[in-house]
């Protein structure tokens, strides 16, 4: 029987998504069961922005209108300074060679990391499946 981990991502911030989904598949290289259980803003992480918000409520869609999600809209938790340090960020990491977001995101799934959405967070921020 392999050995299991789950990792409760709560954050919806870059770097702390990339750390994330870096112990993910670090944990399905090495053969264990990995679940992501995505809660609150860390459903921005794995959250798609299709079409109009048909959130019930003007609270709900309010939130999601300011709350876009998406890997390519989180902001860094320290040195945002208005994107400019995310680009930067996202420049070191393409000299590095390092995976993007996305394809750290991409790379987990094929390593088999089971995504888990938190419903209660969901219904609560207006977010359908």
């Amino acid at each position: 029987m392999p050995e299991k981990i789950t990792l409760v991502v709560f954050s919806g911030e870059m770097d702390k998504a990339l750390a994330a989904f870096n112990i993910a598949i670090g944990a399905a290289s090495m053969g264990m069961e990995v679940s992501m259980f995505f809660t609150f803003w860390g459903l921005n992480i794995i959250k798609r922005n299709e079409g109009s918000i048909k959130s019930r409520g003007i609270m709900r869609k309010m939130l999601n209108f300011m709350n876009r999600g998406g890997s390519e809209r989180l902001p860094l938790s320290k040195f945002h300074m208005l994107g400019l340090g995310k680009w930067m960020m996202g420049k070191l990491m393409r000299d590095a060679k390092f995976l993007s977001l996305d394809e750290l995101i991409a790379t987990a799934r094929e390593a088999g990391v089971k995504f888990i959405a938190c419903t209660t967070s969901m219904g609560i921020m207006g977010i359908s499946k």
